[in-house]
């Protein structure tokens, strides 16, 4: 395994942080989520233009970029760390993923274009009231006489369910797991905003009542592969995200620690705070090192394709290291938050200060696929213990 980035991937890291810096700062990043959706489109827009984001993952013979997984890693890092809020996860990365995986050609030429333009935002929804676990999706679908389908039930927690002019609906149809898609407009579709813990990501209830949807892909162990392909990469992304954030948390305190004077000398000096310094880097690099095993992992399981078996490098690695990369950088993520508001004193705790929406988009995080005793169950089951 190669652990190091080449010229190509630390240039795409340099032009998105440079790039993200200029456009979603501080004043920014409030601003977006202050609006309806939590993004700003016009940025997001310039984004795309100019660096491809939203297609970065995207094969080339569907509208996008082309690059592998690593690269997408590498985006995500960058966003994390400025606390980027767009569709990019939501769209780019799960319903991206959902179609290439478990789509069918036609719809994959229809849908990833406009995906790896930026220009249509796409949805994955999956959990369902009560539960987030993949082997507990129960909402029906059925077949209607003229060659259509139908859903009827609940999703929720859909990340950018809102916004997203097109919804994948994980289902089931005659007791096996299929993926319908569904039109943002379709007769009986509701979509409700959840109140957020974190106003960067927006997440919705999607009710279903009679909603027409189209058939992608074949249901069955096919779609149960590429929905679990799917997760995996999800939480790999995630851990990405909280990688980012964290080593900007760390960032800000270490900053703050030589401009901070106290008792005639800057706190940075005081070996107690170097210490609780010293011990967030430990916790911050112990998560890198997972994820880019986890990214690793990624590529070699996507450049293997869905088929191959479970035991082949990548493939099985992925499995484990996926919700092991994000347990662990999500737990990270949080207590290096937690610890730079207190390392921040008296202003850590204030609004105008940004160390909040990092703890907060840490606690989200670590719930977008349950609670993380459940990911551990996960671990502990594919480790064999």
């Amino acid at each position: 395994m190669d652990v190091e980035f080449s010229e190509e991937q630390q240039e795409i890291r340099r032009a998105l942080r440079d790039a993200l810096d200029k456009q979603s700062d501080s004043p920014a990043v409030r601003a977006a989520m202050a609006t309806e959706h939590g993004y700003d489109a016009k940025v997001w827009r310039r984004l795309c233009d100019q660096t491809g984001l939203a297609g970065l993952g995207i094969p080339e013979e569907y509208g996008g970029v082309g690059f592998g997984f690593t690269e997408v890693v590498i985006a995500l890092e960058e966003m994390g760390r400025a606390l980027f809020p767009s569709p990019f996860l939501a769209s780019s990365v799960m319903a991206a993923s959902a179609l290439l995986h478990g789509a069918d050609e036609g719809a994959r030429t229809e849908y990833l274009p406009g995906i790896a333009e930026g220009s249509l935002l796409a949805a994955l929804a999956l959990a369902e009231p009560g539960t987030r676990d993949l082997a507990a999706i129960a909402l029906p679908a059925t077949a209607t006489a003229d060659g259509g389908y139908r859903l009827d039930g609940v999703k929720t927690h859909v990340v950018d369910g809102a916004l997203a002019g097109l919804i994948l609906v994980a289902a089931r149809l005659d007791g096996e797991t299929a993926l319908f898609a569904v039109d943002a407009d379709a007769a009986g579709l509701t979509r409700t905003a959840l109140p957020v813990l974190d106003q960067t990501r927006r997440q919705a209830r999607l009710d279903f009542a009679d909603t027409p949807a189209r058939l992608l892909g074949t249901p069955g162990a096919a779609t149960e592969k590429a929905l679990e392909r799917v997760r995996q990469l999800t939480e790999v992304a995630i851990a990405a995200e909280s990688v980012g954030g964290a080593a900007r948390c760390l960032d800000m305190t270490v900053e703050y620690s030589k401009i901070r004077v106290q008792f005639g000398r800057a706190i940075g000096s005081f070996q107690a705070l170097k210490h609780r310094c010293a011990d967030l880097y430990v916790a911050l690099e112990t998560s890198r090192s997972a994820l880019y095993y986890a990214a690793w992992a990624a590529a070699e399981a996507e450049a293997a394709g869905l088929d191959v078996d479970p035991a082949a490098p990548g493939a099985g690695e992925l499995a484990l290291m996926a919700p092991l990369a994000t347990t662990q950088a999500t737990a990270a993520y949080r207590h290096l938050a937690e610890e730079a508001i207190q390392l921040h004193g008296g202003v850590g705790f204030t609004w105008e200060h940004d160390v909040h929406l990092y703890l907060k988009r840490a606690t989200t995080s670590a719930l977008l696929f349950g609670p993380r005793t459940r990911q551990r169950e996960r671990i502990a089951a594919l480790a064999g213990i």
